[in-house]
């Protein structure tokens, strides 16, 4: 039996810092792990895995608490919970939402491109202007 992984280790091998790890320690995201006499923690190899996962999964743009369901999901997979709960709907739903955004972000490139384009300098005079290509009437 492997003695386990101290902090150090499984960090740099998962390419996150200590901090991280006891982050996701504190958040339930990794089991907490046994420790040797002198109180150094020692975690099993799967963590360094887990941890690739979950920073995966950030990376697509799921949140730590997303990611949280998720893992919950996958370990009670032959269990209880519905197949409508696993990580092809949850990434269907996240796709839609970057999809959304991107849209988001063109509008917002679009209408800067356009008040550099009509030289706007300064905001309240701009505001002012009825050429002024910023949505100010729409916050209204």
């Amino acid at each position: 039996m492997t003695p386990g992984l101290r902090s150090g280790q499984v960090a740099a091998a998962a390419r996150v810092n200590r901090q991280t790890l006891r982050y996701y320690e504190r958040r339930g995201l990794i089991v907490e792990p046994d420790r040797t006499l002198g109180g150094h923690r020692l975690y099993p190899q799967s963590t360094v895995q887990r941890l690739r996962v979950i920073k995966a999964a950030q990376r697509l743009g799921f949140t730590l608490e997303e990611v949280a369901d998720l893992l919950a999901v996958g370990a009670h997979r032959h269990g209880r919970r519905a197949a409508d709960s696993g990580l092809r709907v949850r990434a269907e739903n996240k796709l839609a939402e970057v999809e959304q955004k991107i849209l988001d972000l063109g509008v917002i490139r679009d209408t800067l491109r356009a008040a550099v384009a009509a030289g706007c300098d300064d905001l309240m005079t701009c505001a002012e202007s009825p050429c002024c290509p910023l949505p100010f009437s729409e916050l209204a």
